[in-house]
């Protein structure tokens, strides 16, 4: 049977600082840095990164974490996210979840974190000066930033075969979580009449296969880097997708994606062979085309639309429920509803994809877009649109085009609240945030598989936590509730 899809996100979100010096390195400290200021601080341990290694069976050359990331501000957070500066940007990312529903509470909590560190950050700043946020996937000018997702996956499964079977799902899943996005940015695109697309992200891969994030970007990412037991677990690092506002977006952008991982554990595809013919083709042409036309060649011949791609993936994870159950994806009531939400979503998008608005990022944003054009007569080139379409993402309130949207919610404000600062109950990343929340002056520092607790004598103690399914509220809280200090906590655990 298939392990449980344990998930998470991490977003990389854009950063405009009005009357700054440019320079969005220095601008992403300084907002994540009045964060934390009050926080009691506990950094990142990078003994266990290992970014280089590769699931094809090496390791490049010189693998380890980038210069970068080990000397800015990279602070833990008492929900167990993570939270600090990558490759120019502020990044969240979230805790260790056990569902989707979770995943899409604590991706939440990450904009409610980001929100805070504007109010912070713009109280600090000198006078005509502020930081702006924004969560989306590009600037508009050539440069993509990631929205990354997390699944667990069994060892034994042999790579070639997720790698095979998932990229179908990952080329066309864009029809219900991409964000959408006026025009292109890629030379590839140039001078082909595109005036929308459905993703903001998917013109910007350009191999099937590899370990790259920021270059020559892979539909399916290589980088071997469990954070968890290497001989019995896989994590699967996803960087194919767009940052979503919507809630349904994200519920099915994560709830679909664990399903269609199970089915592969569990060799439940069967005779239905989707394997795409030119995976990167497919999934620009499938981006290029919001009447969702377009058909792409599978290899064996079949042309397909992306719609019908997910059809049958639906058609695969509804005998996979009746035959396994959805324990691997949370249980049967949040399974139940991924599977309910995926085929409505679907019906909604073949009748008109303005019935899912209130669900989908990219349909909601080419309302607000066609309204707007239809008001001002503007051709689709107008600069008036690219400024439309990045007010969509802007993280302000008072300023966001998407707030002002009637759209689904899934989680209510006081989840999110709660989730800014409480860890999940169902994974290891609720003794991670417990401890940081008891005693964070006794922990050095931490990471996903591990929290290092100095005691004030040598050595420092580290504690693994190499099972994402241990150290949750049902293993630890009577351990934890029962220890009246660290040392206490190390004693029972040793013991």
């Amino acid at each position: 049977m298939a392990i449980a899809k344990v998930c998470g996100i991490e977003t990389e979100y854009g950063i405009h600082h009005v009357g700054g010096d440019g320079n969005p390195v220095s601008s992403s400290s300084l907002l994540v840095n009045a964060y934390v200021s009050d926080l009691a601080r506990v950094g990142w341990d990078f003994e266990d990164e290992s970014p280089g290694n590769d699931a094809r069976g090496f390791a490049r050359e010189g693998a380890m974490p980038p210069e970068i990331e080990t000397h800015l501000v990279n602070a833990v957070l008492t929900n167990g996210a993570r939270y600090y500066v990558d490759h120019a940007h502020p990044e969240f990312s979230s805790p260790e979840c056990i569902d989707a529903l979770e995943a899409l509470r604590f991706d939440k909590a990450g904009e409610e974190v980001l929100r805070r560190s504007m109010t912070a950050v713009n109280r600090l700043l000198p006078e005509g000066q502020r930081i702006v946020i924004y969560k989306n996937n590009s600037d508009g000018k050539g440069n993509s930033y990631g929205t990354h997702e997390n699944y667990l996956m069994d060892r034994a499964v042999p790579f070639t075969r997720i790698t095979q079977q998932i990229t179908p799902h990952f080329a066309t899943r864009q029809v219900f979580c991409g964000a959408g996005k006026v025009g292109t940015e890629t030379p590839a695109a140039r001078g082909r009449g595109i005036t929308y697309q459905l993703s903001q992200r998917a013109e910007f891969f350009e191999e099937e296969i590899g370990l790259e994030t920021t270059l020559k970007r892979p539909i399916v990412n290589t980088r071997d880097e469990p954070h968890a037991d290497p001989q019995r677990y896989r994590r699967l690092h996803v960087i194919v997708g767009d940052a979503n506002l919507a809630e349904v977006a994200t519920f099915l952008k994560v709830g679909t994606t664990a399903l269609v991982l199970a089915l592969i554990e569990d060799e439940a595809f069967g005779t239905v062979d989707l394997t795409l013919a030119n995976p990167v083709q497919a999934i620009r042409a499938v981006s290029y085309d919001p009447t969702l036309a377009t058909t792409v060649d599978l290899a064996g011949g079949r042309t397909i639309t992306a719609v019908e791609i997910q059809w049958e993936l639906l058609g695969l994870a509804r005998k996979y429920a009746d035959d396994h159950g959805l324990d691997c994806v949370g249980g049967e009531t949040v399974g139940r509803e991924v599977l309910r939400r995926w085929e409505e979503v679907l019906h909604g998008l073949e009748l008109d994809p303005a019935e899912v608005a209130g669900q989908v990022d990219w349909a909601a944003k080419l309302q607000l877009l066609e309204a707007y054009r239809e008001r001002h007569g503007l051709d689709w080139d107008d600069h008036r649109l690219a400024a439309v379409d990045l007010q969509y993402h802007d993280l302000r309130p008072e300023r966001s085009l998407f707030a002002r949207l009637d759209t689904e919610q899934l989680v209510t404000p006081e989840e999110v609240r709660t989730a800014v600062t409480e860890p999940p109950r169902t994974t290891r990343a609720y003794f991670r945030g417990q401890c940081l929340k008891r005693w964070a002056s006794s922990v050095a520092s931490a990471n996903w598989d591990s929290i290092v607790f100095d005691l004030g004598t040598d050595p420092l103690r580290r504690v693994p936590m190499m099972d994402p399914l241990r150290g949750t509220a049902d293993h630890v809280e009577e351990l934890l509730a029962g220890s009246a200090s660290p040392s206490d906590l190390l004693a029972r655990l040793s013991g």
